[in-house]
């Protein structure tokens, strides 16, 4: 699967588990599950780019389960960014072409919300005033979070 290839070179893969992927980078150190959206650029959408979605951990950090969006699109000024996981909807922050939760707590509510669900979208207006949906599916995805949670239990302390 040639998925995150590119976007952020891992050291060691901790696998593949159907649409998601789990990650570890010793050298940072840091862990993390991925999985790319839906290919939008083969429908011919103009600006539109290779989106992802990640749960990170940085345990030097002290950040665990950190939920993070690479948008397929850059985001107009202001731009409401709202992911929807199942029947749950959370507002994202966002910069640029990337979204997070607010918060822990609403870190904690979304990767709860990723375990029980089967598709995840992320909807926003892009800077040229369209209307953008990245769309995920979520099969994998708790495997893909654990492995990358226990890829990185040896370096938390």
């Amino acid at each position: 699967m040639a998925l995150i290839a590119a976007p952020l070179a891992a050291k060691d893969s901790l696998g593949v588990y159907s649409e998601w992927a789990a990650f570890r980078d010793a050298d940072i150190p840091r862990c993390y599950a991925i999985a790319q959206s839906a290919v939008r650029a083969a429908r011919g959408e103009r600006g539109a780019a290779q989106g992802y979605a990640s749960i990170g951990t940085w345990p030097s950090r002290n950040v665990r389960g950190q939920v993070h969006v690479r948008l397929s699109r850059a985001l107009a000024n202001d731009a409401r960014v709202r992911l929807t996981v199942g029947t749950r909807r959370f507002d994202l922050i966002a910069s640029g072409q990337d979204a997070w939760a607010k918060d822990k707590a609403m870190d904690a509510a979304v990767i709860t919300a990723m375990r029980s669900a089967t598709r995840m979208s992320v909807s926003a207006t892009a800077a040229d005033g369209s209307r953008f949906t990245d769309r995920y599916a979520l099969e994998g995805a708790a495997t893909a979070m654990d492995a990358a949670l226990v890829g990185c239990a040896s370096t938390q302390g």
